[in-house]
Protein backbone atom coordinates (compact mmCIF):
# COMPACT_ATOMS: atom_id res chain seq x y z
CA UNK A 1 0.00 0.00 0.00
CA UNK A 2 2.78 2.45 0.93
CA UNK A 3 4.46 1.78 -2.40
CA UNK A 4 1.25 2.72 -4.29
CA UNK A 5 0.91 5.90 -2.24
CA UNK A 6 4.52 6.76 -3.03
CA UNK A 7 3.87 6.31 -6.78
CA UNK A 8 0.82 8.60 -6.56
CA UNK A 9 2.85 11.27 -4.76
CA UNK A 10 5.54 11.08 -7.44
CA UNK A 11 2.90 11.36 -10.16
CA UNK A 12 1.35 14.33 -8.37
CA UNK A 13 4.71 16.10 -8.18
CA UNK A 14 5.34 15.43 -11.87
CA UNK A 15 1.91 16.73 -12.76
CA UNK A 16 2.48 19.86 -10.67
CA UNK A 17 5.80 20.53 -12.41
CA UNK A 18 4.09 20.04 -15.76
CA UNK A 19 1.24 22.39 -14.80
CA UNK A 20 3.74 25.08 -13.71
CA UNK A 21 5.65 24.79 -16.98
CA UNK A 22 2.41 24.59 -18.94
CA UNK A 23 1.26 27.90 -17.49
CA UNK A 24 4.49 29.54 -18.62
CA UNK A 25 4.06 28.21 -22.15
CA UNK A 26 0.38 29.17 -22.26
CA UNK A 27 1.45 32.71 -21.38
CA UNK A 28 3.22 32.77 -24.75
CA UNK A 29 0.03 31.96 -26.67
CA UNK A 30 -2.19 34.52 -24.97
CA UNK A 31 -3.80 36.74 -27.57
CA UNK A 32 -1.80 39.80 -26.51
CA UNK A 33 1.46 37.91 -27.19
CA UNK A 34 0.20 37.21 -30.71
CA UNK A 35 -1.65 40.43 -31.46
CA UNK A 36 1.00 42.86 -30.16
CA UNK A 37 3.73 41.76 -32.65
CA UNK A 38 1.17 41.85 -35.50
CA UNK A 39 -0.06 45.33 -34.54
CA UNK A 40 3.49 46.54 -34.02
CA UNK A 41 4.60 45.29 -37.43
CA UNK A 42 1.51 46.55 -39.26
CA UNK A 43 1.69 49.85 -37.41
CA UNK A 44 5.26 50.45 -38.56
CA UNK A 45 4.35 49.41 -42.12
CA UNK A 46 1.36 51.77 -42.06
CA UNK A 47 3.53 54.65 -40.90
CA UNK A 48 6.17 53.88 -43.54
CA UNK A 49 3.51 53.78 -46.26
CA UNK A 50 2.22 57.17 -45.08
CA UNK A 51 5.71 58.65 -44.81
CA UNK A 52 7.06 57.22 -48.08
CA UNK A 53 3.91 57.09 -50.22
CA UNK A 54 4.63 57.28 -53.91
CA UNK A 55 1.34 56.88 -55.73
CA UNK A 56 2.88 56.69 -59.20
CA UNK A 57 5.42 54.02 -58.21
CA UNK A 58 2.82 51.92 -56.41
CA UNK A 59 0.37 52.25 -59.31
CA UNK A 60 3.13 51.17 -61.68
CA UNK A 61 3.58 47.81 -59.91
CA UNK A 62 2.80 45.06 -62.37
CA UNK A 63 0.86 42.27 -60.66
CA UNK A 64 1.56 39.95 -63.54
CA UNK A 65 2.66 36.34 -64.00
CA UNK A 66 6.30 37.32 -63.31
CA UNK A 67 5.44 38.83 -59.91
CA UNK A 68 3.15 35.99 -58.83
CA UNK A 69 5.65 33.35 -59.97
CA UNK A 70 8.41 34.78 -57.79
CA UNK A 71 6.06 35.32 -54.84
CA UNK A 72 5.08 31.67 -55.26
CA UNK A 73 8.77 30.73 -55.27
CA UNK A 74 9.20 32.66 -52.02
CA UNK A 75 6.34 30.69 -50.43
CA UNK A 76 7.81 27.42 -51.73
CA UNK A 77 11.18 28.28 -50.16
CA UNK A 78 9.49 28.97 -46.82
CA UNK A 79 7.92 25.51 -46.97
CA UNK A 80 11.30 24.02 -47.89
CA UNK A 81 12.89 25.83 -44.95
CA UNK A 82 10.34 24.32 -42.58
CA UNK A 83 11.00 20.85 -43.98
CA UNK A 84 14.76 21.38 -43.60
CA UNK A 85 14.30 22.21 -39.91
CA UNK A 86 12.04 19.16 -39.49
CA UNK A 87 14.72 17.02 -41.14
CA UNK A 88 17.34 18.48 -38.78
CA UNK A 89 15.13 17.63 -35.81
CA UNK A 90 14.88 14.04 -37.03
CA UNK A 91 18.67 13.90 -37.50
CA UNK A 92 19.39 15.31 -34.05
CA UNK A 93 16.94 12.90 -32.39
CA UNK A 94 18.03 9.92 -34.52
CA UNK A 95 14.57 9.72 -36.11
CA UNK A 96 12.85 9.60 -32.71
CA UNK A 97 10.07 11.77 -34.13
CA UNK A 98 8.01 11.01 -37.23
CA UNK A 99 7.94 13.51 -40.09
CA UNK A 100 4.47 14.64 -39.03
CA UNK A 101 5.52 15.17 -35.41
CA UNK A 102 8.73 16.95 -36.46
CA UNK A 103 6.84 19.37 -38.69
CA UNK A 104 4.40 20.06 -35.84
CA UNK A 105 7.19 20.66 -33.32
CA UNK A 106 8.98 23.06 -35.67
CA UNK A 107 5.79 25.13 -35.86
CA UNK A 108 5.87 25.40 -32.05
CA UNK A 109 9.60 26.19 -32.04
CA UNK A 110 9.19 28.91 -34.69
CA UNK A 111 6.21 30.37 -32.86
CA UNK A 112 8.23 30.65 -29.66
CA UNK A 113 10.91 32.51 -31.64
CA UNK A 114 8.26 34.77 -33.18
CA UNK A 115 7.00 35.93 -29.77
CA UNK A 116 10.49 36.32 -28.27
CA UNK A 117 12.99 39.11 -28.97
CA UNK A 118 15.22 38.16 -31.92
CA UNK A 119 18.27 38.29 -29.66
CA UNK A 120 16.71 35.74 -27.27
CA UNK A 121 15.14 33.17 -29.59
CA UNK A 122 12.70 30.41 -28.62
CA UNK A 123 14.96 27.82 -26.98
CA UNK A 124 13.23 27.95 -23.58
CA UNK A 125 9.84 26.92 -24.96
CA UNK A 126 11.50 24.40 -27.28
CA UNK A 127 13.24 22.83 -24.28
CA UNK A 128 9.92 22.41 -22.44
CA UNK A 129 8.13 21.04 -25.52
CA UNK A 130 10.80 18.45 -26.31
CA UNK A 131 11.03 17.40 -22.65
CA UNK A 132 7.34 16.45 -22.76
CA UNK A 133 7.78 14.24 -25.83
CA UNK A 134 9.57 11.39 -24.01
CA UNK A 135 12.84 12.24 -25.73
CA UNK A 136 14.88 12.02 -22.54
CA UNK A 137 16.54 14.81 -20.56
CA UNK A 138 20.06 14.20 -21.90
CA UNK A 139 18.98 14.11 -25.55
CA UNK A 140 16.76 17.18 -25.13
CA UNK A 141 19.55 19.23 -23.51
CA UNK A 142 22.05 18.08 -26.13
CA UNK A 143 19.69 18.96 -28.98
CA UNK A 144 19.01 22.52 -27.79
CA UNK A 145 22.69 23.31 -27.15
CA UNK A 146 23.84 21.64 -30.35
CA UNK A 147 21.42 23.74 -32.44
CA UNK A 148 22.98 26.88 -30.92
CA UNK A 149 26.42 25.65 -31.98
CA UNK A 150 25.47 24.54 -35.49
CA UNK A 151 23.48 27.75 -36.19
CA UNK A 152 26.45 29.85 -35.09
CA UNK A 153 28.80 27.67 -37.13
CA UNK A 154 26.79 28.35 -40.29
CA UNK A 155 27.20 32.12 -39.93
CA UNK A 156 30.81 31.92 -38.77
CA UNK A 157 31.74 29.95 -41.89
CA UNK A 158 29.43 31.64 -44.43
CA UNK A 159 29.97 35.35 -43.62
CA UNK A 160 33.81 35.41 -44.02
CA UNK A 161 33.50 33.44 -47.26
CA UNK A 162 31.02 35.96 -48.68
CA UNK A 163 33.16 38.90 -47.56
CA UNK A 164 36.10 37.27 -49.32
CA UNK A 165 34.15 36.76 -52.55
CA UNK A 166 32.04 39.94 -52.73
CA UNK A 167 33.96 42.37 -50.49
CA UNK A 168 32.85 44.74 -47.74
CA UNK A 169 30.13 46.20 -49.97
CA UNK A 170 27.75 43.47 -48.83
CA UNK A 171 27.53 45.06 -45.37
CA UNK A 172 24.32 47.19 -45.27
CA UNK A 173 24.63 50.88 -44.51
CA UNK A 174 21.23 51.67 -43.05
CA UNK A 175 20.67 55.40 -43.38
CA UNK A 176 18.53 57.16 -40.80
CA UNK A 177 18.52 54.18 -38.45
CA UNK A 178 20.60 53.43 -35.36
CA UNK A 179 21.91 50.31 -37.11
CA UNK A 180 24.84 50.35 -39.49
CA UNK A 181 28.08 48.72 -40.53
CA UNK A 182 29.48 48.87 -37.00
CA UNK A 183 26.44 46.90 -35.76
CA UNK A 184 27.18 44.14 -38.26
CA UNK A 185 30.82 43.73 -37.22
CA UNK A 186 30.12 43.94 -33.48
CA UNK A 187 27.28 41.41 -33.73
CA UNK A 188 29.32 39.05 -35.90
CA UNK A 189 32.29 39.14 -33.51
CA UNK A 190 30.00 38.48 -30.52
CA UNK A 191 28.32 35.66 -32.44
CA UNK A 192 31.72 34.16 -33.25
CA UNK A 193 32.88 34.31 -29.63
CA UNK A 194 29.58 32.92 -28.39
CA UNK A 195 29.58 30.05 -30.89
CA UNK A 196 33.26 29.26 -30.34
CA UNK A 197 32.78 29.16 -26.56
CA UNK A 198 29.89 26.70 -26.85
CA UNK A 199 31.80 24.66 -29.44
CA UNK A 200 34.77 24.45 -27.06
CA UNK A 201 32.53 23.34 -24.19
CA UNK A 202 30.60 20.83 -26.26
CA UNK A 203 33.51 19.14 -28.04
CA UNK A 204 36.67 19.81 -26.04
CA UNK A 205 36.37 20.63 -22.34
CA UNK A 206 32.85 20.90 -20.87
CA UNK A 207 34.13 21.03 -17.26
CA UNK A 208 36.40 23.97 -18.06
CA UNK A 209 33.45 25.63 -19.84
CA UNK A 210 31.49 25.44 -16.58
CA UNK A 211 34.43 26.85 -14.58
CA UNK A 212 34.81 29.80 -16.97
CA UNK A 213 31.05 30.48 -17.08
CA UNK A 214 30.86 30.59 -13.27
CA UNK A 215 33.99 32.76 -13.10
CA UNK A 216 32.33 35.39 -15.32
CA UNK A 217 29.37 35.59 -12.94
CA UNK A 218 31.67 36.56 -10.08
CA UNK A 219 31.75 40.04 -11.58
CA UNK A 220 29.52 42.34 -9.46
CA UNK A 221 26.99 43.09 -12.21
CA UNK A 222 26.70 39.41 -13.23
CA UNK A 223 26.31 37.79 -9.80
CA UNK A 224 22.57 37.28 -10.25
CA UNK A 225 23.34 34.93 -13.17
CA UNK A 226 25.59 32.63 -11.11
CA UNK A 227 22.96 29.92 -10.55
CA UNK A 228 22.07 29.99 -14.23
CA UNK A 229 25.76 29.65 -15.15
CA UNK A 230 26.04 26.54 -12.96
CA UNK A 231 22.99 25.01 -14.63
CA UNK A 232 24.35 25.87 -18.07
CA UNK A 233 27.68 24.26 -17.17
CA UNK A 234 25.91 21.08 -16.07
CA UNK A 235 23.86 21.10 -19.29
CA UNK A 236 27.01 21.44 -21.40
CA UNK A 237 28.61 18.48 -19.60
CA UNK A 238 25.46 16.40 -20.23
CA UNK A 239 25.22 17.54 -23.86
CA UNK A 240 28.91 16.85 -24.49
CA UNK A 241 28.56 13.26 -23.29
CA UNK A 242 25.65 12.80 -25.70
CA UNK A 243 26.98 14.65 -28.79
CA UNK A 244 30.60 13.42 -28.79
CA UNK A 245 29.34 9.86 -29.15
CA UNK A 246 27.78 10.64 -32.54
CA UNK A 247 29.48 9.65 -35.80
CA UNK A 248 30.78 12.16 -38.36
CA UNK A 249 27.81 11.73 -40.73
CA UNK A 250 25.50 12.94 -37.94
CA UNK A 251 27.36 16.29 -37.84
CA UNK A 252 27.45 16.55 -41.63
CA UNK A 253 23.67 16.03 -41.91
CA UNK A 254 23.03 18.48 -39.06
CA UNK A 255 25.18 21.19 -40.69
CA UNK A 256 23.78 20.69 -44.20
CA UNK A 257 20.15 20.77 -43.01
CA UNK A 258 20.96 23.91 -41.00
CA UNK A 259 22.63 25.51 -44.03
CA UNK A 260 19.62 24.66 -46.21
CA UNK A 261 17.18 26.13 -43.68
CA UNK A 262 19.10 29.41 -43.38
CA UNK A 263 19.86 29.65 -47.10
CA UNK A 264 16.23 29.26 -48.10
CA UNK A 265 15.30 31.91 -45.53
CA UNK A 266 17.46 34.49 -47.31
CA UNK A 267 16.54 33.31 -50.81
CA UNK A 268 12.91 34.14 -49.96
CA UNK A 269 13.99 37.79 -49.99
CA UNK A 270 15.86 37.32 -53.27
CA UNK A 271 12.62 36.06 -54.83
CA UNK A 272 10.55 38.99 -53.55
CA UNK A 273 13.07 41.54 -54.82
CA UNK A 274 13.12 39.83 -58.24
CA UNK A 275 9.30 39.91 -58.26
CA UNK A 276 9.09 43.69 -57.96
CA UNK A 277 12.40 45.18 -59.14
CA UNK A 278 12.95 46.29 -62.72
CA UNK A 279 15.06 44.00 -64.89
CA UNK A 280 17.64 46.76 -65.40
CA UNK A 281 18.04 47.08 -61.60
CA UNK A 282 18.40 43.44 -60.64
CA UNK A 283 19.70 40.72 -62.96
CA UNK A 284 19.05 37.00 -62.61
CA UNK A 285 22.66 36.04 -63.25
CA UNK A 286 24.41 33.98 -60.57
CA UNK A 287 26.89 36.69 -59.52
CA UNK A 288 24.22 39.37 -59.01
CA UNK A 289 21.95 37.02 -57.07
CA UNK A 290 24.90 35.73 -55.05
CA UNK A 291 25.87 39.27 -54.07
CA UNK A 292 22.25 40.08 -53.19
CA UNK A 293 22.06 36.92 -51.07
CA UNK A 294 25.29 37.93 -49.29
CA UNK A 295 23.84 41.37 -48.52
CA UNK A 296 20.65 39.82 -47.16
CA UNK A 297 22.54 37.41 -44.91
CA UNK A 298 24.64 40.31 -43.62
CA UNK A 299 21.42 42.22 -42.98
CA UNK A 300 20.14 39.36 -40.83
CA UNK A 301 23.23 39.58 -38.63
CA UNK A 302 22.13 43.12 -37.79
CA UNK A 303 18.54 41.95 -37.22
CA UNK A 304 19.79 39.60 -34.47
CA UNK A 305 20.05 42.60 -32.14
CA UNK A 306 16.41 43.61 -32.50
CA UNK A 307 14.64 43.88 -29.11
CA UNK A 308 10.99 43.39 -30.14
CA UNK A 309 9.17 40.02 -30.42
CA UNK A 310 10.38 38.41 -33.64
CA UNK A 311 11.87 41.79 -34.59
CA UNK A 312 8.32 43.08 -35.23
CA UNK A 313 8.33 46.68 -36.45
CA UNK A 314 12.11 46.93 -36.56
CA UNK A 315 12.56 44.18 -39.16
CA UNK A 316 10.12 45.83 -41.59
CA UNK A 317 11.85 49.21 -41.20
CA UNK A 318 15.36 47.80 -41.57
CA UNK A 319 14.44 45.74 -44.65
CA UNK A 320 12.67 48.67 -46.30
CA UNK A 321 15.69 50.88 -45.65
CA UNK A 322 17.95 48.16 -47.08
CA UNK A 323 15.94 47.96 -50.34
CA UNK A 324 16.03 51.73 -50.84
CA UNK A 325 19.68 52.05 -49.79
CA UNK A 326 20.82 49.62 -52.49
CA UNK A 327 18.42 51.17 -55.06
CA UNK A 328 16.54 47.92 -55.60
CA UNK A 329 13.11 49.52 -55.16
CA UNK A 330 11.55 52.92 -54.56
CA UNK A 331 10.47 53.85 -51.03
CA UNK A 332 6.78 53.23 -51.57
CA UNK A 333 7.17 49.87 -53.30
CA UNK A 334 9.83 48.70 -50.82
CA UNK A 335 7.34 49.07 -47.94
CA UNK A 336 4.86 46.80 -49.74
CA UNK A 337 7.60 44.21 -50.37
CA UNK A 338 8.60 44.37 -46.69
CA UNK A 339 4.97 43.69 -45.73
CA UNK A 340 4.69 40.74 -48.14
CA UNK A 341 7.92 39.32 -46.70
CA UNK A 342 6.53 39.36 -43.17
CA UNK A 343 3.16 38.00 -44.33
CA UNK A 344 5.00 35.02 -45.80
CA UNK A 345 7.69 34.39 -43.20
CA UNK A 346 6.48 35.71 -39.82
CA UNK A 347 2.73 36.10 -39.31
CA UNK A 348 1.87 32.49 -40.38
CA UNK A 349 3.98 31.14 -37.49
CA UNK A 350 2.24 33.43 -35.02
CA UNK A 351 -1.18 32.17 -36.11
CA UNK A 352 -0.17 28.50 -36.49
CA UNK A 353 1.57 28.44 -33.10
CA UNK A 354 -1.43 29.98 -31.33
CA UNK A 355 -3.56 27.13 -32.73
CA UNK A 356 -1.12 24.22 -32.37
CA UNK A 357 0.29 24.84 -28.86
CA UNK A 358 -3.02 24.63 -26.90
CA UNK A 359 -3.96 21.52 -28.92
CA UNK A 360 -0.55 19.98 -28.22
CA UNK A 361 -0.80 20.73 -24.48
CA UNK A 362 -4.28 19.25 -24.34
CA UNK A 363 -3.02 16.00 -25.90
CA UNK A 364 -0.15 15.83 -23.38
CA UNK A 365 -2.59 16.33 -20.50
CA UNK A 366 -4.90 13.59 -21.82
CA UNK A 367 -1.94 11.25 -22.14
CA UNK A 368 -0.85 11.96 -18.57
CA UNK A 369 -4.35 11.46 -17.19
CA UNK A 370 -4.54 8.10 -18.97
CA UNK A 371 -1.18 7.15 -17.50
CA UNK A 372 -2.32 8.14 -14.02
CA UNK A 373 -5.55 6.17 -14.40
CA UNK A 374 -3.65 3.04 -15.45
CA UNK A 375 -1.31 3.40 -12.46
CA UNK A 376 -4.21 3.79 -10.02
CA UNK A 377 -5.99 0.76 -11.50
CA UNK A 378 -3.01 -1.50 -10.81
Amino acid sequence: MSQNNSEKEILTEEEQDFINEQEKVLQSVKMNRVIIPILLGLGVVGYMLYDNWDGKAVAAIEWDLHAFFWIGMAVFLMVLRHIAYAFRLRVLTENFFSWKKSIQLIFIWEFSSAVSPTSVGGSAVALFVLSQEKLGAAKTTALIIYTIVVDSLFFITAIPLMLLVFGGGIVPKLEGLMFGSWTFYVTFILMGLYGAFFFYGLFFNPKNFKTIAIAFTKLPFLKRFQEGAKELGDDIITASQEITQRKWDFHVKAYLSTALAWTTRFLVLNCLIIAFADADVISLDLWTQGELYARLQSLFVILLLLPSPGGAGFAEAVFQNFLVNFNYLSSGVSVIVALIWRLISYYPYLIAGAIIIPWWLRNILIERKNKKQKTEDK
